[in-house]
């Protein structure tokens, strides 16, 4: 009886484990549900471990329509402050992973402020999370080399909201997969990985890919994503087995579909996350067509500007050596642009078009090594395990230290100051702090740090040694004495003994070692009064040091000369003042006489608008002026008028037209300005003076009115809004800089005040429409009217204009139809005569739409939106002097490049950013 209980039991048990979800997965899987509280295994049969014992951020419960995936019902956020967070993971060294890091906002903060924050492996920076959007994931994936025992992905520098996570997965790859020569100096980010001919939206993953890889359907139609797809291209599959014993093993099931080219030709364009830059892409081919013995399938890819890549022809059965057997030709080492167009074309020899089943595309990312001191202090950490400061992970210095760290600011930086004051430590002083030969400040003061003082004869450098209120013993070190730069010595109220070394007494240095009742000090007093005028001394200098600093340091942004002086804060002024009565700071005041006189009576009349009319001028010293005179029965521009003095007197930058002064007489208001010689950028676009500057100089031109709303939006305090940013108020000098101008409906933002009341005031098609109805202006505002700039400097046309069409007036409604649907050509200013890179316009193309945004908060800030202009530019150079280099070649090479065109879209440059091997560019069948 007893046994057939047993065998009950043992068979009703192995029922259940047969009902229970498989999760049976591959080694080396990590599968983290940042914010969960428990551990689940998903419909896939993934296993999923909560975070909840990490010790930073704090969970949040977030709901997100559409999404029933239990890992992404929570999400771990961390404070947007200085530091860095960081998970670590354990890994098997030399060995491939893949990584994987997804953000889904879903408002948790119910704040609507969608974050922006930097995501870093070790030292190296990853990614710039930018959130548009609540309720979609954004996914990073990067390929490396594991190089030790642990990685750390960290998230810092938050510049809007606060710095969050959804999931973070670690994936194990077997044997050489993604092996490159060059995986000890590069990762591979990944940018994209396609799966073709897919039957469905759904991507392909785990377990259909044994090692978790997302492969995107080629079905999702984003904007620019897949786009320009060729006429005759239909999907086909199989379900017959396929061969994938090869390098990278794409999974069976992405294999088993693919698109065929009917018309003798594939045609795609996508854009690559990240590039341009120099990456690895490998194209995946089988053959699952059933070719009579008489046809055949040959067809070469076609990449402009790489002919020897348009040599090769592919036969697919003939390099698989059969059916349904993977080919995969790769290139380790491509340059790459933004904006990737490829064609794949039959040659005339074969009865069948060309077949495409998969691709990859990943980015050389470039290691960082940090800072050369992150072994050392791992070790001094690793004696404190369980304490929350040692737990901070990641790199010590970068991407930014750890909180009780400072760096120097070399590409590897060293510490220079560690602060461990009152942290409970406990034993002997860790034995590799003296050999952090970088260290400037040493605080490990109230503690119970025991044993001796250790040799700092390696650190050269430094200058301040906190040691107090320990439990150390036996005698200060005769080695201290060797410290060339030491200043500060505090080793009071601990148990030390002996004599103090009498080279210690004789250094001009603030010295305490009171406190400990067995040590003596040679009979020698003098520096107790030393420490007393130590300290006078440094408040003295500190004071002249502040004093000097509010002079001659730049306001507004630490770092950049473009900021200039501004008013002196009360305690300094006050100070100043004695040794100046007079003080002033403001506008220069012009008489009407010196008006007239400049002006010649206002003679030569050079603009007009709302508030008046604006003259030229030069005064005595030969400098050329712009005379702004309010129209006298103007009420608005009298108010205006003090508006703009007041403003102008204020600010200054070489991106805004310098403001000179005021004169109010006889009952005439005007405004002094430089005089800008080129006019306005209007001017130039579709005025008199139009189709006159080439796509590399409208770049620069948005770069110079970019940097002047930057001033205005950060570089002020308070923050100013323009309220009026249109191509008439961006003026050109003699050398063509732009610089922003008429500041009369300019507001001051107000400090811990997201947005500001105003009566509405703009101009008609660069007017914010979220402002228009709400009558709350943010600095977003003035980031819509520059996305309406962008516009008209690709396309030439004004925000408002019949040229659109019967139905559309306005700039931004005509550019997004075209550019969403992939016609980006639809809209380029012919008047450029193809004189500019293609995917330099898409960045300023995608920006632009983002600046335009309906919704102030999916808007990116005037910085992001210059860091866009300035990689436009730089793509723009590059391409440039290619085709220069082009211009410059023979005949027949100038045929060659002109037959690779034939049939095919227009293609953008090709790029050289990274040094790598060029003998690595050829494709190698793997």
């Amino acid at each position: 009886m007893e046994t057939c209980l047993l065998q009950f039991f043992l068979l009703f048990s192995f029922l259940l484990l047969l009902l229970q979800p498989s999760s049976a997965q591959m080694p080396g899987f990590v599968s983290l549900n940042c914010g969960g509280k428990t551990d689940f295994i998903d419909e896939l049969g993934l296993v999923w471990t909560a975070d909840d014992n990490l010790i930073f951020g704090e969970p949040a419960i977030i709901s997100v329509a559409n999404e029933t995936r239990k890992q992404y019902k929570t999400l771990r956020h961390f404070p947007a402050d200085s530091r860095k967070y960081c998970y670590t993971l354990g890994v098997t060294s030399r060995t491939r992973y893949l990584l994987r890091a997804t953000f889904l906002y879903g408002n948790f903060d119910n704040n609507n402020v969608y974050p922006k924050f930097d995501v870093s492996v070790g030292a190296t920076h990853w990614s710039t999370i930018v959130i548009s959007d609540a309720n979609t994931i954004e996914s990073i994936e990067m390929i490396f080399l594991a190089s030790g025992p642990t990685v750390s992905m960290c998230l810092s520098n938050a510049t809007t909201g606060q710095p969050f996570i959804s999931t973070l997965e670690l994936r194990q790859f077997n044997g050489s997969m993604y092996y490159t020569s060059f995986e000890n100096q590069f990762y591979l980010s990944v940018s994209a990985r396609i799966n073709f001919g897919a039957v469905s939206e759904a991507p392909v993953r785990y377990p259909d890919d044994p090692f978790d890889r997302i492969w995107e359907s080629d079905s999702i139609k984003k904007a620019n994503y897949l786009v320009d797809v060729a006429v005759g291209t239909v999907k086909i599959s199989t379900n017959m087995p396929i061969d994938i014993s090869n390098d990278e093993r794409p999974p069976e099931k992405v294999m088993q579909t693919a698109v065929v080219g009917m018309n003798g030709s594939l045609t795609y364009r996508l854009n690559l996350d990240g590039f341009p830059g120099f990456g690895w892409a490998a194209t995946y081919f089988a053959e699952i067509e059933n070719l009579a013995p008489d046809e055949s399938r040959k067809f070469r890819l076609i990449l402009p500007g790489y002919p020897d890549m348009s040599k090769p022809i592919v036969n697919i059965q003939e390099n698989a050596q059969g059916k349904y057997r993977l080919y995969q030709p790769g290139y380790p080492n491509i340059s790459l642009p933004f904006v990737l167009s490829f064609r794949f074309g039959k040659t005339s020899d074969s009865s069948r078009g060309p077949l495409l089943n998969a691709m990859e595309m990943n980015k050389y990312l470039e290691k960082n090594d940090g800072s050369p001191d992150g072994d050392r202090i791992a070790s001094v950490i690793s004696l404190y395990k369980t304490a929350d400061w040692a737990q901070e992970g990641g790199d010590p210095c970068l991407p930014v230290p750890w909180s009780w760290l400072q760096c120097s600011s070399d590409a590897r930086p060293r510490i220079v100051k560690i602060s461990l004051s009152s942290k409970n430590l406990t034993g002997n002083i860790p034995s590799n702090l003296p050999k952090l030969n970088g260290l400037v400040e040493l605080w490990l003061d109230g503690n119970s740090l025991t044993g001796p003082i250790p040799d700092f004869t390696g650190c050269a450098n430094l200058e301040i040694i906190h040691l107090e209120n320990n439990k150390l013993t036996g005698e200060l070190p005769s080695s201290l004495v060797n410290l060339p730069n030491l200043r500060e010595l505090y080793v009071q109220n601990n148990l030390l003994s002996g004599t103090v070394p009498s080279g210690l007494l004789d250094k001009n240095i603030v010295f305490n070692y009171s406190g400990n009742p067995n040590i003596h000090g040679g009979g020698r007093k003098r520096k107790q009064i030393g420490i007393i005028i130590g300290s006078s001394v440094g408040a003295a200098v500190l004071l002249i040091a502040t004093i000097t600093s509010w002079f001659f340091i730049p306001r507004g942004k630490k770092g950049n000369s473009d900021y200039e002086h501004q008013r002196l804060p009360p305690p300094v002024q006050r100070l100043v003042s004695t040794l100046n009565e007079n003080p002033s700071e403001g506008s220069y005041c012009f008489s009407f006489a010196e008006i007239q006189e400049a002006t010649k009576k206002l003679e030569k009349k050079i603009g007009s608008g709302g508030f008046g009319i604006v003259y030229y001028g030069k005064l005595k010293n030969g400098k050329e002026i712009a005379v702004k005179v309010l129209t006298n029965n103007s009420f608005q521009g009298k108010r205006e008028f003090s508006n703009e003095v007041i403003l102008l007197s204020r600010i200054h930058h070489r991106n805004l037209v310098q403001f000179l002064g005021f004169c109010q007489e006889n009952d005439r208001s005007m405004l002094v300005y430089e005089y800008m010689h080129n006019g306005t950028l209007k001017e130039h676009l579709y005025g008199s003076q139009g189709n006159g500057i080439g796509w590399m100089k409208r770049l620069e031109i948005a770069e110079d009115a970019a940097k002047g709303i930057e001033y205005l939006h950060t570089g002020c305090v308070p923050a100013i809004i323009h309220r009026d940013l249109k191509t008439s108020n961006i003026l050109l000098d003699k050398l063509m800089r732009a610089k922003v101008s008429d500041f009369g409906l300019s507001k001051l933002a107000l400090d811990g005040v997201s947005h500001v009341s105003s009566v509405v005031r703009g101009t008609v098609g660069y007017l914010d429409p979220e402002y228009y109805i709400s009558q709350q202006l943010t600095d977003k505002s003035d980031v819509y009217s520059f996305g309406v700039i962008l516009l008209e400097l690709m396309s030439g046309k004004e925000a408002i204009s019949n040229e659109f069409g019967p139905n559309c007036r306005n700039i931004v409604q005509w550019a997004k139809l075209h550019i969403e649907s992939g016609d980006i050509q639809g809209i380029i200013d012919s008047s450029l005569d193809g004189e500019y890179d293609i995917q330099s316009m898409w960045k300023i193309a995608e920006k632009a739409l983002m600046c335009v945004q309906p919704h102030g908060h999916m808007r990116p800030s005037i910085s992001e939106v210059m860091k866009e202009i300035q990689d436009a530019i730089a793509v723009e150079k590059e391409a440039m002097a290619v085709r220069e280099c082009n211009n410059s070649d023979d005949m027949s090479r100038n045929s060659v490049h002109s037959s690779l065109n034939l049939g095919s879209l227009e293609f953008g440059g090709t790029e050289n950013y990274l040094s790598l091997d060029e003998s690595a560019s050829r494709p190698t069948p793997r």
